[in-house]
């Protein structure tokens, strides 16, 4: 007879018969009786099983419940493996990015209520409402913008939400400039009254890996041809040059490409992989026109331009495209909002073989006005975030805008608190897009001098504009320091001028504004994490100097957070991200000093000011500066 495990013999007298003639019939009351009592334990331990796994189930990772469920579930759709382009920050990229949802847009945000007048034309001919494109953009979760490694536009795609790319391997914790390319030169302002020097904000570098093939096509150097793989840096600069480097040792790669009008804000590369550069200009100041330009990258050939300046905009004196653009890649469009104020998409019609390429674009303009705005004072210099076919931008009259791309007609409007250029972030929660957005101290004192004031931030319910609780939103403040001064060429504005981080992995819980001039003007910067959910401050960093640059996040293989950030006087700080730091004098890493001439007789950090944006690609960031030099510092 089997036991368990363990195989017993048959013992006769076990089985030997009654003597008692009552002992059947008590056998048998027994037998119910243990039965019974059997049963009962059983059914209280099914239940005590069922509590308690509820109560297991609800505080453990939805992910890990595999032991505690029995029931067949349905199969979850796989996730697919991840490409060799695809950036593992942003990956597995689970955004739903749906905007059919039926909320009701926020009584103060809705466009009719201000009486907007909106104006769309195509090839500069007003077209009747209703307008509707024929090629509907429609553009999904960031992870899918780019069919090649690199990072694309200013803070990387479509959400704006990531100017890293690929993990860092933190070994040492330091931070050392490996190379410096200082030959950025000037260009006299249309203004005849300063030069335009070296990177500013917001100007961001660009970083791509051209495939093999697509190298032995362009115009470099045999260097840089002949190279197995090659990561190319691309700046753009307020002399009017666009310049090329090798991310690795700072090595031109090609001739400059001369554009001859100073350029403030970050250019964008084509995310398909294509050749094509878009280049936007800051001033009047050369080129062809005053507007936007399409460079071949086969042969640095200017293949496109265009200025505007006869397309009947409100603030019709100033063509500037600061903004940078984002291509939808499925329907061949360029999207790029202007400071005339009008919001311009390009249908490329682009022809690309291999050998050459060529553009031939449609240009759609709109344009809009409330009863309560100044045309004079129209303009876009912020870049747009497009999610589905919603585009979010702000305006130079302190709106932030929700336009339906496809029909050119304003979804929602919401007035912030003070005039804002930082470009609107997107972050998907439970199926709803959150605009991420903070304002500078500018517009709260009007006569001439230092005052403080607050430094507006707010997380948006992207479908209707609300910033209230009940839509997941809401909104907090900073005191910072600004200066108003006679012109506008005077002013120094403190405040929100960075881009905010939207928190990744071990930090999704949190987003990260940068404040300048938090100690006075010109005095004190402070980052600061808030909980995604409440808005309630986690954790601070102060520093003794000021920022424009917009911070950077970055990880570790392991899931852990960094962020670099520079400042004014050319220093870079290297912090944890993570919460749970005690002491705050512990949240800082490490920081530098960048050196202009570094190793040479005539070394110095003088002059040395970082108002630009970093990029960090695979560890190494590169960063441009005022002073004309362009630097490339290895995380380590």
């Amino acid at each position: 007879m089997k036991h368990g495990d363990q195989y017993i013999e048959p013992d006769n007298s076990y089985y030997r018969p009654s003597r008692d003639p009552n002992e059947g019939t008590m056998t048998l009351v027994v037998v119910i009786t243990l039965l019974f009592v059997c049963l009962t334990g059983v059914l209280a331990a099914v239940y005590f099983k069922k509590a308690t796994t509820k109560e297991t189930l609800a505080n453990i990772d939805s992910t890990d419940v595999s032991g505690y469920i029995s029931v067949a579930s349905p199969t979850p759709t796989p996730i697919p493996p991840i490409t060799d382009y695809q950036n593992p920050i942003l990956y597995p990229g689970l955004a739903s990015v749906n905007i059919n949802k039926e909320l009701a847009i926020d009584k103060n945000c809705v466009p009719s209520e201000r009486g907007i007048n909106e104006t769309v034309m195509v090839n500069g001919n007003i077209v009747e409402p209703p307008y509707s494109r024929e090629n509907p953009i429609y553009m999904n979760d960031p992870v899918f913008y780019g069919s090649i490694p690199g990072i694309f536009a200013f803070r990387g795609n479509n959400f704006r939400n990531c100017a890293s790319f690929g993990y860092v391997t933190m070994y040492r914790g330091s931070l050392t400039q490996r190379w410096e390319f200082n030959e950025i030169g000037t260009l006299l302002a249309s203004t005849l009254n300063f030069e335009w020097s070296g990177v500013r904000w917001t100007g961001q570098p660009l970083v791509v890996e051209w495939p093999a093939a697509v190298r032995q096509n362009m115009d470099m150097y045999d260097s840089a041809k002949q190279q197995m793989t090659l990561t190319e840096v691309i700046v753009a600069a307020l002399d009017g040059k666009i310049y090329f480097f090798n991310l690795q040792n700072g090595e031109p790669t090609r001739e400059p490409i001369d554009v001859g009008a100073s350029i403030k804000g970050t250019p964008a590369l084509d995310p398909r992989g294509y050749p094509l550069l878009y280049v936007g200009q800051t001033d009047n100041n050369g080129g062809k026109v005053f507007g936007m330009y399409i460079y071949s990258l086969l042969d640095g050939s200017l293949l496109y331009w265009y200025d505007g300046s006869e397309d009947g905009a409100y603030r019709s004196n100033w063509n500037a495209f600061d903004s940078s653009p984002i291509v939808n890649a499925e329907t061949d469009t360029l999207i790029w909002p202007c400071e005339n104020g009008i919001i311009y998409t390009f249908d490329l019609h682009t022809s690309y073989t291999g050998s050459n390429i060529l553009v031939s674009p449609v240009v759609t303009g709109y344009k809009y006005m409330f009863n309560d705005n100044v045309g004079s004072h129209m303009g876009v210099e912020s870049s747009i975030a497009v999610y589905g076919n919603y585009g979010y931008f702000v305006d130079n009259t302190m709106n932030l805008c929700c336009l339906d791309l496809n029909t050119l007609e304003m979804v929602w409007t919401k007035v912030l608190g003070d005039d804002s250029d930082v470009t609107p972030v997107i972050d998907e929660e439970d199926g709803i897009p959150y605009i991420y957005i903070g304002t500078e101290v500018d517009n709260q004192q009007g006569d001439v001098g230092e005052y403080c004031g607050a430094a507006y931030i707010y997380k948006i319910n992207g479908l209707n504009g609300s910033c209230e609780q009940e839509f997941g939103g809401w909104q907090n403040s900073e005191a910072c320091y600004t200066y108003n001064g006679n012109t506008s060429d005077s002013d120094q504005s403190g405040g929100c001028l960075g881009n905010p981080i939207i928190g990744k992995g071990s930090i999704s819980n949190l987003v990260i504004f940068s404040f300048s001039m938090t100690n006075g003007l010109a005095s004190g910067n402070k980052l600061v994490a808030y909980d995604k959910d409440l808005g309630t401050k986690v954790w601070e960093y102060n520093m003794n100097i000021y920022s424009y640059s917009s911070p950077v996040d970055f990880y570790d293989a392991d899931g852990n957070a960094y962020i670099i950030i520079c400042d004014s006087i050319g220093q870079v700080h290297m912090i944890h991200a993570e919460t749970g730091i005690a002491d705050p004098k512990d949240r800082r890493i490490t920081y530098i000093q960048t050196k202009r001439n570094l190793g040479l007789e005539d070394e110095t950090a003088s002059g040395v000011c970082i108002e630009a944006s970093p990029v960090i690609y695979k560890g190494m960031m590169v960063v441009g500066t005022t002073s004309g030099s362009v630097f490339g510092i290895a995380i380590e």
